[in-house]
């Protein structure tokens, strides 16, 4: 009789570890799924606007310009590796490296969209969805805070330029490196994304680029929602404890940890997006996951040297605006997060906006149009009238 009760035990065990399996294979996939989304709404952006992304910075007269045309392109490519790529080219084809900071301060900015956009997928639960919006926009924040420090500084001095440029000096030798690198992300999302495009292309160029954007949304609603409760259900004990020494031990371990993916998957925006699965379910606390974001910022910086060493005109230009990117984010981690006063500002911000997002759903959507869209359009306008 004892013999019958352990077998069946053993075979509850199993069967619990099987169910657990695939489980996780089940959240492995809904990931996938996600970070195609994120492909395809950049990829219906790049259709919809016929790949006129990089005619923003012709508007880019001035530093100001420069940071609100870099915004905006990257807030509609979403990637700010492409951009910072495009910017990279463009320095090597000539534009002044002086242009050309401001435009790579406002690719970050713009990079921040992405995150939001995945925390709508917790609209219908109040509390996921305040944590999720503040695990977003706490990015937002830091970037926000980082160029109101350094553009002033940048502006004054040319700080940055004179860095980057002393650390282009160090490893340019008059010929230009090629470092070919391989974006196994890109390279296993790219048939989904292009199957997608694909589905759509008989509806017009304009027409299935939006139709793309949209289809991406709901891919994100969709993965968020199973994501999100599965992973409640799965996050637990020795998984738990895993994920928490590799992100939550403390703000080294977080920042490395954030640093060290984002190199690894060569896209800031899909790393910090799937955070936001993790603090919607209540895994991970917006402090936990505020230093992971930080390493995310350097790690993204890695697509542009990488561009910048493949550079055949101008690549000490090229190397220098690369290297102005990677000391900026570094500078910006060593500033606001070194400094006390400052550190907990982006995080304090983001709980008071997931907080009002949450009571008001109508908060989110007027952020994310007015941050991203409509006041950086209106500034840019502007900026161009006056000049």
């Amino acid at each position: 009789m004892t013999n019958v009760v352990e077998q069946g035990v053993q075979t509850q065990q199993r069967r619990k570890r099987q169910r657990k399996w695939l489980q996780w294979i089940l959240v492995a996939t809904l990931v996938y799924v996600l970070v195609c989304a994120v492909g395809m709404i950049g990829s219906g952006f790049k259709v919809a606007t016929a790949d006129k992304a990089q005619q923003l910075f012709a508007f880019a007269v001035n530093p100001f310009a420069g940071l609100v045309a870099g915004t905006i392109a990257t807030a509609f490519i979403q990637s700010s590796s492409t951009i910072s790529s495009i910017i990279v080219g463009l320095v090597a084809g000539g534009l002044p490296v002086s242009v050309a900071v401001p435009m790579v301060m406002g690719a970050n900015i713009g990079t921040s969209i992405t995150n939001t956009i995945v925390s709508l997928g917790y609209l219908r639960d109040k509390g996921d969805f305040k944590r999720a919006f503040s695990a977003a926009t706490v990015h937002d924040f830091f970037n926000l805070l980082s160029v109101m420090i350094f553009l002033p500084v940048e502006i004054a001095f040319g700080v940055l330029e004179k860095l980057g440029g002393a650390l282009a000096s160090v490893l340019y030798d008059g010929k230009s490196v090629s470092i070919h690198s391989f974006n196994f992300v890109k390279a296993a999302t790219e048939p989904v994304v292009d199957t997608a495009k694909g589905i759509f292309l008989s509806f017009g160029d304009r027409a299935s680029g939006v139709l793309l954007i949209l289809f991406g949304i709901v891919c994100i609603f969709v993965a968020i929602t199973f994501a999100g409760k599965l992973l409640k259900k799965l996050i637990s004990g020795r998984a738990k404890g895993i994920i928490h020494t590799a992100i939550g031990r403390g703000s080294v371990s977080g920042i490395a940890s954030g640093m060290l993916v984002t190199i690894l998957v060569q896209s800031s925006s899909t790393t910090t997006s799937l955070m936001v699965p993790l603090a919607g379910s209540g895994t991970f606390g917006l402090r936990q996951i505020y230093p992971f974001v930080l390493g995310a910022n350097v790690g993204t910086c890695v697509t542009a040297v990488l561009a910048a060493t493949a550079v055949t005109g101008n690549a000490e230009a090229a190397l220098q605006i690369a290297f102005i990117h990677l000391s900026y984010n570094v500078l910006g981690v060593l500033v606001i997060f070194g400094l006390p006063f400052l550190r907990m500002t982006p995080v304090r911000c983001a709980e008071w906006l997931g907080a009002a997002a949450a009571q008001n759903k109508s908060v989110a959507f007027v952020y994310v149009l007015g941050v991203f869209f409509v006041v950086p359009g209106l500034c840019l306008t502007i900026s161009h009238l006056v000049a």
